[in-house]
């Protein structure tokens, strides 16, 4: 079994160093354990540092990209070296890489797919309370969303098997964290998650930039998800106010008409009509959207079936492995 470790990084020369260093290269029940660095248009010395540390593969992208991408470059890379389970850290080394164990042992048990740490968010120092509180909120929606059991969904410490790694695909430009839960979740691939423990700061993080800004581009996020991989649920509930508000203006008319009332209350007419129209049509929305669903699932077969063919092509073509792989991937 191989295991590839996975670091997106950006600008990450003094923290990389002592990230790669805490790495493991064995581990019972693994036969292989590589490390692979997604180099997100760093400008530093982060290339280096990456093969001075003795790095097994490199994905070189040739602009900074943004995390989600620098994530999907490096689960497309880890596939076609054959990794079995990849692991997925940050480059600051705020996880501890000793539960890197935990993270792997229920995709080797065959009880999960895809495995989440979870971090201990209440007794974090530098967390303030706001984003302790946002992380709950924030993990709550997605595990009511996803319909996962996931604590701690922005944790960027998780381990993939390689089967859900073939069917993971990312199309928010801004993190991989939230639209992966809800993803696999929603497409009943076995999701779990386990407790972890974490370093101290090193650095602020960089994909925070303020809490509204995250917020926003998050809800953003959840909805497009739940928007792609439910849409006749999410179009039926969106439609349910609008009908309810419309039929009760229509009840209130009828009423009011058999009362014999002096006014002929036209504009609730109107309104309760043009509210009946608009959950009519979305819930016609909904159902162009699973008739659009059937199309995407035939699509992510066939995207399957054509990854797993590249990355067992590869395997079996014998090429001779370089002691560093120095790629321009394009995610």
């Amino acid at each position: 079994m191989k295991l590839i470790i996975q670091i997106p990084c950006f600008n990450e020369e003094a923290q990389l160093a002592e990230t790669l260093r805490a790495l493991p290269r064995k581990l019972d029940g693994i036969d292989i354990i590589e490390w692979l660095v997604v180099n997100d248009g760093s400008t530093d010395r982060t290339l280096e540092i990456a093969r001075a540390e003795g790095v097994d593969h490199i994905v070189d992208l040739p602009f900074n990209m943004g995390l989600a991408r620098g994530f999907m470059a490096g689960l497309q890379r880890a596939l076609l070296e054959g990794a079995d389970i990849i692991v997925n850290t940050d480059a600051d080394n705020q996880y501890n890489a000793d539960d890197i164990v935990a993270l792997i042992e229920p995709i080797i048990a065959r009880r999960a797919q895809f495995v989440i740490g979870d971090r201990p968010i209440a007794t974090i120092e530098h967390f303030s309370r706001i984003k302790r509180l946002l992380q709950r909120i924030g993990s709550g929606t997605v595990r009511f969303v996803s319909g996962t059991s996931i604590n701690d969904a922005p944790s960027g410490f998780r381990a993939i098997a390689r089967d859900a790694a073939l069917r993971i695909n990312i199309f928010d430009g801004y993190t991989y964290t939230l639209e992966s839960v809800i993803q696999t979740g929603l497409s009943n691939i076995p999701v779990l998650s386990v407790p972890i423990r974490v370093n101290g700061e090193t650095r602020p993080s960089r994909l925070i930039r303020s809490i509204p800004d995250y917020v926003s581009r998050s809800i953003i996020s959840i909805l497009r998800t739940f928007f792609v991989y439910r849409p006749g649920k999410t179009f039926f509930l969106l439609g349910i106010p609008p009908f309810l508000l419309g039929a009760f203006l229509s009840a209130r008319w009828v009423w009011l008409f058999l009362d014999n009332s002096e006014r002929s209350h036209v504009p609730s007419l109107v309104a309760a009509a043009i509210l009946i129209l608009v959950a009519v049509m979305l819930w016609i929305a909904g159902l162009l959207g699973e008739q659009l669903a059937i199309n995407r699932h035939l699509l992510q077969d066939i995207q399957y079936a054509l990854r797993l063919a590249h990355a067992d092509r590869r395997l079996s073509s014998g090429v001779e492995k370089a002691d560093v792989k120095h790629d321009r991937i394009e995610p």
